[in-house]
């Protein structure tokens, strides 16, 4: 099965030419590249925040293996929806997914799905792609897309996850995409983020989930995010830090009502 590419043209450039170009400028770095256990990158169009995506692929060793969770925004399929065969199409080409990890993944887990429909229209996995093909390096990845927010739902996927992973005879890196608050002011977005964001640099799945819920944080991908640091610290992570932050008015000039935008590397 090839899933077509939903948001080509709107959250990025719809021609190959023009995407390759503007994902080559966005991943450009000082060619410092280190091995890391997870990420958490932001899935805006790429005006917004494809500085910030690609501050965090641009400092990151390339592993054979990426799995992408992401939150599911249209409400379509499973709680948790995987797909574990076929490949993803962008204007840069086609991208497999890995068989045999996804298969581990789902095998592993009591909630994962088999689901292509949680996939058809989600932008959040999407987006990550055309960043990770312009660097030119062969890859396969695992998509799963996460509705259901629940702690143990979350805790479900990362223990699944990390024992794959653990098992795995190909290096991978776990990448949950997720934007931070939405549509406050800047200085709210900004205090509110860095609580987020403060969790994810403890390693803590536990308080990140409990803060978002306890202060309202608008969050789209903190349950992703969650069961990332659940895999993470399972694959051993003994830090994290910060690689970017912005919100959208760093671009529209309006501090009104903005979208923050974070990436940190989970080492």
């Amino acid at each position: 099965m090839i899933r077509r590419a939903a948001v080509a043209g709107s959250f990025y450039g719809g021609s190959r030419e023009r995407l390759r170009v503007q994902a080559a400028d966005l991943i450009k770095g000082d060619g410092t590249r280190a091995r890391a256990i997870g990420a958490v990158v932001p899935h805006a169009g790429y005006i917004y925040s494809g500085k910030v995506a690609g501050a965090v692929y641009a400092r990151l060793a390339f592993p054979d293996v990426f799995v992408i969770l992401g939150p599911n925004h249209t409400g379509l399929g499973a709680g948790v929806a995987i797909m574990t065969y076929g490949a993803w199409e962008t204007p840069l080409g086609q991208v497999p997914i890995n068989t045999d990890l996804a298969r581990a993944i789902q095998r592993n887990s009591q909630i994962i799905e088999e689901d292509h429909l949680g996939h058809l229209r989600e932008h959040s996995i999407e987006v990550q792609l055309p960043l990770l093909q312009a660097f030119g390096i062969p890859f396969s990845f695992v998509p799963i897309c996460l509705f259901s927010s629940e702690f143990a739902a979350c805790r479900d996927v990362g223990l699944a996850i990390a024992e794959a992973v653990a098992h795995a005879d190909r290096s991978a890196l776990v990448v949950a995409s997720s934007d931070m608050s939405h549509y406050i002011d800047h200085a709210q977005a900004k205090l509110k983020d860095q609580q987020a964001i403060d969790a994810i640099v403890a390693l803590d799945p536990e308080r990140l989930h409990r803060v978002v819920k306890r202060e309202g944080i608008t969050m789209c991908g903190f349950h992703p995010t969650t069961a990332m640091l659940v895999a993470a610290r399972e694959l051993g992570a003994s830090s994290a830090e910060l690689a970017g932050y912005a919100t959208s008015g760093d671009v529209t000039k309006d501090y009104t009502s903005v979208v923050g935008y974070a990436g940190l590397i989970i080492r």
